[in-house]
């Protein structure tokens, strides 16, 4: 921080508006090199329906990241729909 010119961190400001997201190799291990420097686990990295393996992060600082790699070739919107539905039920244990 450096309130002196208004140089604030997410936690002093109570949260941050941005995430700022990574598009890398292997997300798994950027993610735990991460938690490794202290940062917490938002949202685990997994597979997600949209064709990514993807998490979050909380740097010490307050920022946000998100990490993905993706793991398969862009998917039909029709194919992706269906993903999302399928993950959305399974989130509702439906």
């Amino acid at each position: 921080e450096y309130p002196e010119m208004a140089g604030h961190s997410p936690l002093a400001l109570g949260g941050s508006p941005v995430t700022l997201h990574l598009m890398v190799d292997d997300a798994d291990a950027v993610a735990a090199k991460a938690v490794k420097a202290g940062a917490e686990v938002v949202m685990p990295v997994e597979d997600q329906f949209w064709g990514d393996r993807y998490g979050v992060v909380r740097d010490p600082f307050g920022h946000m990241w998100s990490i993905a790699t993706p793991i398969w070739p862009p998917k039909t919107p029709e194919e992706m729909e269906a993903a999302r539905e399928a993950a959305m039920q399974q989130m509702s244990g439906d």
